[in-house]
């Protein structure tokens, strides 16, 4: 088992042919049960991206959030968010009732109400799980529920007390409850085990609906030739299962709060930076142990998914160190990273692993030369190409083959939305350099995305549906009203019947990106 570079001499080398996808996130997916789901709509969508001659499927982290719901902000790194499971299938197998999930064909419609999301669905899952403890229940899937407690005990275990705790102490942050919940280690006393061992059950039996789900949806990927993008941030959640099991890993102080937090310097878009707030990792315990931490969460990630996306790479070579207290990003420094030693490790350890490095944004020249040396490929979004000049990095003459090219991310507006918000000038540029008219652009830009060398063209759903700023998912620095967009019902039904989904797979074969005859499983990379 090889775990040096590869024959070109960079560490990873796994991006070779042409190919397209979508970025959809799954809560955006339509139905009656109030946020999408892992059902019979996700199966829908599998068949439209085969239909369009796709081969990806790229998501958001699939994290169980928290405050202000973004999957980049998760209760932990390694479990799956309990929203996503799919009520009806519990009705197949008679632990909850059609009348008992119909409220939720009331709500979230047309976009996630998330405050009544809350409401409603924990005490479903509650009963489906009391219902699922009596004797003789059936699996969920191919693993029973015992099974997949010993499988997975090694996150799952200190994931299902963090959260059964935080229910009992109101939902306040860890570092706020009483000592002998706080700095355990992963364990409260024995007085909290025996009051709270059937709510530690009900977070386990959670955690084994969703992934019992997300796998059977897996192996219908799979049978259509669609394999997964999944996304990991680098850094995460302070509130987190993960910093309350290991402080020792995280830059915290005796009583469980950050010392120093991560953000991003003051630039052109913000004079104060940001001040993300995630605790920071103590990069010299993560290298004494060989980085176990962060093998066990790629294998959990590659476990979900076929391909990972890890956000803000430029953090493996310097990261913005906000020392506490702040009230802005001004007073960070950057600091050096674990740098090309944690590729390395992760090369030892998953030797035909598949990246991407998040690596958007003005990079240093010792963050290039990071990429370059790991040979994972980068990002380009077409949003950023225009309204400068020939040098852009992002235009589509200056890109590179081993990429992968988007129009727009969930952190943009759609191209619709980007396009009537831009000056003239962005505008003009747009039109000469793609020799257009600026009527359909964003036809236009999927069409140039298509075109591009880059290896993987995604494309947003928002832009294949036509829509505008009304759809957009993400506005960063925006506190409130985000990663609530969802499909409306008939939407993927009506691309194929308007014939979206036979003009892409046109497409896909004249730009060189249709998937193989025999295309591959789907399986997860060997590690």
């Amino acid at each position: 088992m090889t775990s040096g570079p590869t024959k070109n001499g960079k560490l990873f080398d796994w991006l070779s042919s042409r190919s397209s996808g979508v970025l959809l996130h799954p809560t955006s997916l339509p139905g009656a049960q109030g946020v999408g789901t892992l059902d019979g709509a996700a199966v829908r969508f599998l068949d439209f991206l085969k239909a369009a001659g796709m081969s990806w499927w790229q998501i958001c982290p699939l994290g169980p959030t928290g405050y202000g719901d973004s999957p980049y902000q998760c209760f932990s790194a390694f479990a799956g968010n309990p929203y996503l499971i799919d009520l009806r299938d519990l009705v197949s197998r008679r632990l909850l009732t059609a009348d008992e999930i119909e409220p939720l064909s009331r709500t979230g419609a047309a976009a996630v109400d998330f405050g009544a999301l809350y409401q409603q669905k924990w005490p479903l899952l509650r009963k489906a799980y009391v219902r699922h403890r009596k004797a003789g229940a059936p699996p969920l899937g191919d693993e029973g529920f015992e099974a997949f407690k010993e499988a997975q005990a090694l996150w799952l275990l200190p994931y299902a007390w963090f959260r059964a705790l935080k229910d009992h102490f109101g939902g306040r942050a860890w570092w706020e409850w009483p000592e002998e919940a706080r700095l355990v280690h992963g364990l409260p006393g024995a007085a909290l085990r025996e009051r709270l061992r059937d709510d530690v059950g009900a977070h386990q039996f959670y955690q084994y609906a969703f992934f019992s789900q997300w796998r059977r949806l897996r192996t219908e990927a799979s049978k259509r030739g669609i394999s997964i993008i999944g996304d990991i941030p680098i850094f995460v959640a302070a509130d987190s299962a993960d910093a309350w099991a290991n402080p020792g890993l995280f830059e915290l102080g005796p009583d469980g709060r950050p010392i120093a937090v991560a953000g991003v310097p003051p630039d052109y878009f913000s004079a104060d930076g940001q001040l993300w707030g995630n605790p920071l990792y103590r990069w010299e315990a993560h290298s004494a142990d060989g980085f176990a931490w962060w093998k066990a969460r790629l294998r959990a990630a590659f476990d979900l998914c076929d391909v990972v996306r890890i956000d803000h790479f430029r953090g493996f070579d310097a990261y913005w160190r906000i020392p506490l207290p702040a009230k802005t990003a001004r007073t960070g420094e950057w600091t050096p990273g674990p740098g090309l030693a944690f590729f390395r490790a992760v090369k030892k350890e998953f030797p035909k692993a598949r990246i991407i490095a998040e690596d958007l944004g003005l990079l240093t020249p010792s963050v290039e030369a990071l990429l370059a040396e790991t040979g994972l490929p980068g990002m380009a979004v077409l949003q950023f190409a225009f309204g400068g000049d020939a040098k852009n990095a992002y235009l589509p003459h200056n890109l590179g083959r081993n990429g992968v090219i988007y129009p727009g991310t969930h952190d943009n507006d759609t191209t619709l939305g980007w396009y009537a918000s831009a000056d003239e000038k962005t505008r003009d540029h747009v039109r000469r350099y793609l020799r257009v008219d600026g009527r359909d652009v964003g036809w236009d830009f999927i069409r140039a995305a298509y075109s591009s060398v880059s290896r993987i063209c995604v494309i947003p759903m928002q832009d294949l549906l036509g829509l505008g700023p009304e759809a957009r998912l993400n506005s960063p620095g925006k506190m409130e009203g985000n990663w609530k967009w969802r499909l409306a019902e008939g939407d993927i039904e009506r691309l194929v019947a308007r014939g979206s989904a036979g003009y892409l797979a046109e497409l896909a074969a004249l730009t060189g990106r249709a998937p193989r005859k025999d295309p591959p499983a789907g399986k997860a990379p060997e590690i």
